[in-house]
C-alpha cells in the first residue's frame, strides 16, 4: 500500500505529483467539493479542456467526490506537465485520505510516475541530438 501522509496541524490528507519539471502538492479535506489551484479555480487556472479533463478523471475514479477540498500548489513547466502533477498528486493524497479507493487508483494508472522528461543538452551538440551543420568546404 501507499504510505499515509497527514498534516500535523490539522489533518490534511497530503500528495505530492510530479509530471515533466512540474511539482504539484495537493491537500485534501472535507469540504463542499472545491477544487483551487494557486489560490485560483480549476477553470480560470485550466482553460484548456483536456487540462482539466486530466484532472476531473481522477475525481470521477474516485467515485462522487462532492464532500471534499482540495487545495493544489503547483510550480514549474507548463500546463500540460502541471495538470499532469497535479492528476497524480490528488490521486496520492485521495488514496491517503481513504485507503479503499487505493485499487481505482492503482488500476486507473494514476498512482504511476511518467519518467518521460526534456533530454539535457550534450557538450559539442546544438541541443540534445542535434550535430553541427555539415560544411563540404
Amino acid at each position: 500500500m501507499v504510505a499515509v501522509k497527514t498534516d500535523k496541524i490539522n489533518g490534511d490528507a497530503l500528495g505530492t505529483g510530479r509530471r515533466k519539471s512540474s511539482v504539484a502538492r495537493v491537500r485534501v479535506r472535507a469540504g463542499s467539493g472545491k477544487v483551487t489551484i494557486n489560490k485560483r479555480a480549476l477553470e480560470e487556472y485550466f482553460p484548456v479542456s483536456n487540462d482539466r479533463r486530466a484532472i476531473a478523471e481522477v475525481l470521477e475514479a474516485a467515485g462522487n467526490r462532492e464532500d471534499i477540498d482540495i487545495i493544489i500548489n503547483v510550480k514549474g513547466g507548463g500546463p500540460t506537465g502541471q495538470s499532469g502533477a497535479c492528476r497524480m498528486g490528488i490521486a496520492r493524497a485521495m488514496v491517503s485520505f481513504d485507503d479503499e479507493i487505493f485499487p481505482q487508483m492503482r488500476d486507473g494508472g494514476f498512482l504511476t510516475r511518467d519518467a518521460r522528461m526534456k533530454e539535457r543538452k550534450k557538450p559539442g551538440l546544438h541541443g540534445a541530438r542535434r550535430g553541427t551543420q555539415f560544411s563540404k568546404r
